[in-house]
């Protein structure tokens, strides 16, 4: 332990470090943490192997401990040099009574308490005797005294964050379709919007070229049709002029006959 602790000091001074990690260092008892360590707020001993306390330091700013699976059966009063206590963690240890408890109720301002995995849970009315030696306390095993489980702020903070990260991502979805559509504008690329136009436009044309070339043929079957009545008059007349030729000669033989008849009488 004492080597470990050389070692998260990082050449800091004791009085000056607020926060120490000395899980799974193997040591049966606290050695080499002293009272020196006067600003330290958080302690972990997680996993460590105690099995007293006996020897932990005056720590006159510590507000949270963790010494979660170890083997500790007794000896909490080793702990009332640290009044400032608001955190204990002494889940999976050896704990089975609520008289080894007692000393904590010299922590007026501890709110957390995690005895989880440690046969005094399995004591009746455990909970409500808890809650009741212990008047300060807000949470129990992860619980509060009406058994809602504590929120911690990560999580809320994460749902808050999680809604407006959709709500941005929404967002940015519209501002990345808008870009896509100035881009392409941009890039001379053509909209569905341009295209659909050009086809009315082409379909308009080909209606009116249509409509054109009807009209030319429309002209063309009238003057044939007036070159035909042209004729037709003609041939009419023409044959007007026969006819009349006809009757001139027809006269002009009826007068030579009578001529003659006149004569030969």
């Amino acid at each position: 332990m004492e080597k470990r602790i050389e070692l998260e000091r990082r050449a800091r001074k004791v009085n000056q470090i607020t926060e120490l990690n000395l899980d799974n260092c193997r040591s049966t008892s606290i050695v080499g943490l002293t009272d020196e360590y006067t600003a330290l707020e958080s302690l972990s001993l997680i996993n460590v192997g105690l099995t007293t306390l006996k020897g932990f330091p005056k720590l006159p700013n510590l507000k949270k401990l963790e010494l979660s699976d170890n083997r500790i059966s007794s000896g909490l009063n080793f702990l009332t040099t640290s009044p400032k206590l608001q955190c204990l963690n002494l889940s999976g240890n050896k704990i089975k009574d609520l008289e080894t408890l007692k000393p904590l109720e010299q922590f007026k301002n501890l709110a957390v308490l995690d005895l989880f995995n440690n046969d005094v849970t399995q004591v009746d009315n455990y909970r409500e005797k808890i809650f009741k030696m212990l008047p300060s306390l807000n949470f129990l095993d992860g619980f509060d005294c009406d058994d809602e489980e504590v929120q911690s702020d990560g999580d809320d903070d994460d749902e808050v964050n999680g809604n407006d990260s959709d709500e941005e991502g929404v967002d940015d979805d519209d501002d990345e379709c808008d870009s896509d559509d100035s881009d392409e504008e941009d890039n001379g690329e053509v909209s569905l919007s341009e295209v659909y136009n050009d086809d009315l436009e082409e379909d308009n044309s080909d209606w009116e070229g249509g409509e054109g070339e009807a009209g030319e043929d429309d002209e063309d079957e009238d003057s044939d049709i007036d070159d035909a009545d042209g004729d037709a008059n003609e041939s009419a007349a023409s044959v007007k002029e026969e006819a009349k030729d006809g009757e001139k000669a027809g006269d002009a033989e009826s007068q030579a006959r009578g001529k003659k008849r006149k004569h030969d009488g």
